[in-house]
């Protein structure tokens, strides 16, 4: 679960860094890789469920 926690923070970063130079500076390249990151992340969202189910019936 450690290792999804250490995945998670790195893809948010990315995420914030691409959304921010979206906003700001209405760069398109930006938009995409924040989209992208955004569904890593729903991903590694559900994998931290799953783990997490686990570990609490433990």
């Amino acid at each position: 679960m450690k290792e999804l926690l250490e995945k998670a923070a790195v893809i948010i970063a990315a995420f914030e860094k691409d959304a921010k130079a979206q906003l700001e500076n209405g760069n398109k390249a930006a938009g995409t890789r924040a989209r992208k990151a955004s569904l890593e992340l729903e991903k590694l969202m559900k994998e931290f469920r799953k783990a997490s189910l686990e570990a609490a019936k433990k």
